[in-house]
């Protein structure tokens, strides 16, 4: 099954993003796809795939020319994305986490010596970046934040950890959220462009998870970090203002992500439905089957347009607060649920690693999760539509 078979919206694609598209389903397909196996087992992180998806320019997405990126806006990010998701989820999470969170903070917020240091080395692939909001204490409450960043004179003194960090172990830059004034909560909170050049800061426990297992997840520690002052990004107190912003872009990735994952399960349920026989027909001729497919596709359809939407709507300057949220939401649960039924329609085979279907199953379940939970979403969601 082709990657575009089920999808009827390449109407409102241009021919620049179907082109694209077409490029980064070609890599998946050929690159990527003969190794998932591979790397989901041995949990290995795939720098030789990285190296050519950076020499595409698939990890300076939204990074303009003058810094060394692609110059494209969130279209082509979300069809990247997607594409890779089709094949293998755990790498797509890994150019989401680098293009949305890391780079484009520092892209958007950052002064310009900051952004010449660190923006041509993150969109070239010379390193990966890594995104610290997260800590023991202080998950979807990031009020709860206890790394701290002390002035001293031209300098700060950065102390604390994070912890779920994705590329905490091979990313060598980072922008992380420390407390600078903790009598004003949220408000005290700055963000700070890092890297491990600087004494102190190190990666340490690397996460053994369910899913997404090539995508390096790490806690990160900071021991008496000397930072410049010239790498507090924006102003004191801004780092959670600036966070919910990247969010609110991180999660057009999420949902693109969300969307191909789906597909790649549907994809291979279609396969699997037209090649297995039971009862002297084929599984695809069986109405609690085609009831199935055509629930999925529907489902998947729905969040492809919320995402696509989403995406059009930043590229083109509106607040996307609610639409992201609505998209990310949608494609995470829809996901889920596809593939759920992927295994389903599968049997005994779907739990099995010879068949795509199992890792999509362990894969998912981080989607509802990671870059504001289901419950997050629904909140932000109800805020919005309550002070509209």
């Amino acid at each position: 099954m082709s990657h575009t078979e089920n999808s009827s919206l390449n109407f409102h694609l241009s021919e620049e993003v179907q082109a694209i598209k077409d490029v980064a389903a070609a890599f998946a397909d050929n690159e990527i796809a003969p190794h998932v196996l591979h790397f989901d087992e041995t949990q290995e992180f795939p720098h030789e795939i990285f190296k050519k998806m950076g020499e595409l320019g698939f990890l300076g997405i939204l990074v303009p020319t003058e810094y060394g990126g692609s110059g494209l806006g969130y279209q082509e990010y979300s069809v990247i994305v997607e594409e890779i998701a089709r094949i293998c989820p755990s790498m797509a999470l890994g150019v989401a986490a680098h293009n949305g969170l890391c780079t484009n903070h520092i892209l958007k917020f950052a002064n310009e010596e900051v952004k010449q240091k660190y923006i041509p080395r993150l969109a070239a692939g010379e390193t990966l970046g890594a995104w610290g909001l997260t800590e023991p204490s202080a998950g979807s409450d990031a009020g709860g934040t206890r790394t701290t960043a002390i002035k001293d004179g031209d300098h700060y003194i950065i102390n604390g950890s994070k912890n779920f960090i994705t590329h905490g172990n091979v990313g060598d830059i980072a922008v992380i959220m420390a407390v600078t004034d903790a009598s004003k909560g949220k408000r005290g909170i700055s963000a700070f462009a890092i890297d491990k050049s600087m004494p102190g800061f190190y990666a340490s426990k690397k996460e053994n998870k369910l899913g997404m297992r090539c995508s390096d997840t790490a806690s990160l520690t900071f021991d008496n970090v000397r930072v410049p002052a010239s790498h507090l990004i924006g102003n004191e107190g801004e780092g959670f203002v600036q966070a919910l912003q990247i969010l609110d872009g991180g999660r057009i990735s999420i949902a693109a992500l969300s969307v191909g994952l789906a597909q790649g399960a549907l994809n291979a349920s279609l396969k699997y439905s037209v090649e297995r026989k039971q009862f002297n027909q084929r599984l695809a001729d069986m109405q609690a089957i085609q009831f199935k497919l055509a629930k999925m596709a529907m489902d998947i359809e729905a969040a492809r347009l919320l995402t696509y939407k989403t995406a059009w709507m930043r590229d083109n300057g509106q607040n996307i607060t609610l639409a992201a949220s609505q998209a990310k939401l949608h494609a995470s649960e829809i996901a889920v649920r596809v593939a759920e039924e992927s295994v389903q329609i599968h049997g005994g085979y779907g739990y099995i690693k010879e068949y795509p279907v199992e890792k999509y199953y362990r894969d998912v379940k981080l989607l509802t999760i990671g870059e504001g939970t289901s419950e997050v979403q629904k909140l932000v969601i109800a805020r919005q539509l309550l002070t509209d």
